[in-house]
């Protein structure tokens, strides 16, 4: 498979607001080099660290010019020297921590996988972050047990709804959370949660009627601010209270005397990070969640499918809380 020289990607040449430092250029193709692939990209999810990068509010600041994007799909192009697991015209997933709105990416051959059949690119694009955030935080972090009662804040969302989808497939029992009655019906539509609740007037007491005046024996925030204070108020005695986010833009603090008499934990969850930690259980969530895929049991939700020039639709689909599930990019399509 031959490559051209140059490709378009999205570039980032300052960090300012409202993506004025983003633009698409003509750039050079990548390279790979030993242990690395080079990789057309089909499709290439937009989450939420992408877009703090562009504005340099993120945990991991690139130097300047960088193109975002974590999760893709799509077909290998070139090997770089000693790599044998694959081969030209291979159809993969993967993650990296940039690169992937651009019409081809380097990657290590040892961060992509098979795509799943089932799986369309733009599925596949949408899946692995998100869902590796879900399995890491129910599973590795709160260690969620079948018919426990799960709580998912901005189940709306890309990493919301992966751990509504999640949840249902553990054997838990979900509340799904959201400011938007619209959205909640789409929610109850894809995945069936057991109860869903608006929660904009406030949701503690109608979490504590739902689960019998027991609360929430886990809930799942990527919104912090006032939904993380409120939650506080409605979580189960020996609950475990996951911090995925804060797309609210406030980081609330709790006081300590809280987890002291409602005897509860709050526990920070950084998938990619986890998985840096210990690699071994690491490769074990990969696998697991992309098993999961393969065989059906839990599959992701795309919103919405958009062109390269049209990135910037794609961010504010998911700035502005539009999207339902994931917006993809799709460079080489």
């Amino acid at each position: 498979m031959s490559t051209p020289p140059t490709m378009r990607a999205l570039v980032v040449e300052d960090l300012a607001p409202d993506f004025a430092g983003c633009a698409v250029r003509d750039v050079p193709t990548p390279q790979p080099g030993p242990g690395e692939a080079l990789v057309r990209i089909r499709a290439a999810s937009v989450n939420f660290p992408d877009l703090l990068m562009t504005r340099g509010e993120y945990q991991f600041k690139p130097p300047l010019p960088f193109t975002p994007g974590l999760d893709i799909a799509g077909e290998v192009a070139a090997l770089g020297e000693g790599v044998t697991s694959l081969q030209v015209g291979d159809a993969v997933v993967g993650g990296a921590r940039l690169g992937g709105f651009a019409e081809y990416a380097v990657l290590s051959a040892d961060a992509l996988k098979p795509k799943p059949a089932r799986l369309s690119f733009a599925a596949a694009a949408a899946y692995g972050a998100a869902y590796l955030t879900a399995y890491v935080a129910l599973v590795r972090r709160a260690r969620l047990e079948p018919g426990e009662w799960v709580l998912v804040h901005g189940a709306a969302g890309g990493v919301g709804l992966a751990a509504v989808d999640l949840a249902k497939a553990l054997g838990a029992r979900v509340i799904a959370a959201s400011a938007s009655d619209e959205k909640l019906a789409q929610v109850q539509a894809l995945y069936a949660p057991d109860a869903v609740v608006n929660v904009t007037q406030g949701f503690r007491e109608r979490v504590k009627e739902i689960t019998g005046g027991h609360g929430a024996d886990v809930i799942y925030d990527p919104v912090g601010g006032d939904v993380f204070d409120e939650s506080v108020r409605c979580i189960a005695f020996d609950g475990r209270l996951l911090v995925i986010g804060f797309t609210s833009g406030r980081i609330p603090t709790v006081s300590v005397n809280m987890p002291l008499i409602k005897g509860f934990s709050v526990m920070g969850v950084r998938a990619g990070e986890y998985g840096r930690q210990f690699p071994e259980k690491g490769r074990e969530n990969g696998e697991a969640i992309w098993k999961m895929a393969d065989e059906g049991v839990i599959r992701p939700h795309v919103h919405a499918e958009l062109p390269l020039d049209r990135w910037r639709e794609a961010f504010d689909l998911l700035a502005q809380r539009k999207v339902v599930g994931k917006a993809v990019i799709t460079p080489g399509k």
